[in-house]
């Protein structure tokens, strides 16, 4: 991260008002019962609505200082609002790894990939390292950057390769490694009508995530279904 001068940090103190001890305090009262509930069937170990802590969020506006010392407590709606105060392009590249390691919870995962990785310039680097991870964990940070890639920015990648890949790997991966790798199979077919046979054949044969339960008017994440309906919806 650019350091903060003290002066830098004074000033934003001052211009908040907003200590660490009011934030925790405030998403302590948040806290309820029946979020927790629901969050942790998706392994996130808090129980703050997500409606409400983009709220406060709104409310705080952009506080780098605060934002760290949020992240540094590790409480997971903490980190949460860390990532929806902080300043994005002021984290290195070795604090960008060493956060996504840290972030084991999956809502902490999604949103430190998708709010500030993506926006940080040490992205790139970011997806090529983590995308070879050992950790199924961080290899699936890299598979989302790769997803983001395979929409926005496909030239240079190989697409053939990636789904060499997800035709080997996906069918045993862990979950979270698996959905990730299942979103850029389903993004490939998607946005690459060259590819999309092939895409979709892969997704056939492998079945994974068929019979995942889909609430109505949702689309499955099944990458056939999901591909052939996003599909239609372009043609429209």
């Amino acid at each position: 991260m650019a350091a903060t001068t003290v002066t830098e940090a004074s000033a934003e103190s001052l211009a908040s008002g907003t200590t660490l001890a009011e934030v925790m305090a405030e998403l302590a009262a948040l806290e309820d019962p029946r979020s927790r509930e629901v969050n942790e069937k998706h392994g996130d170990d808090h129980g703050v609505n997500l409606g409400k802590l983009r709220a406060l969020a709104k409310r705080l506006k952009t506080q780098q200082v605060l934002a760290l010392e949020l992240w540094a407590t590790g409480d997971t709606a903490a980190r949460l609002l860390s990532l929806l105060v902080c300043r994005p392009k002021s984290f290195d590249y070795g604090e960008l790894d060493a956060m996504l390691r840290a972030a084991r919870t999956p809502k902490v995962q999604d949103w430190l990939v998708n709010y500030v990785v993506k926006k940080s310039p040490h992205a790139e680097e970011l997806r090529r390292a983590w995308f070879a991870d050992p950790d199924p964990v961080v290899a699936s940070a890299g598979w989302a950057l790769t997803s983001e890639r395979v929409v926005k920015k496909p030239e240079g990648l190989d697409l053939d390769g990636l789904l060499d890949i997800i035709e080997l790997r996906m069918k045993q991966a862990p979950e979270r490694l698996q959905w990730a790798m299942n979103q850029c199979l389903a993004q490939i077919g998607i946005e690459h009508p060259g590819d999309r046979a092939r895409a979709l054949e892969i997704g056939e044969r492998l079945e994974v995530l068929k019979d995942y339960p889909t609430p109505p008017n949702c689309t499955s994440p099944f990458a056939p279904t999901w591909i052939n309906e996003m599909v239609r919806r372009q043609a429209l």
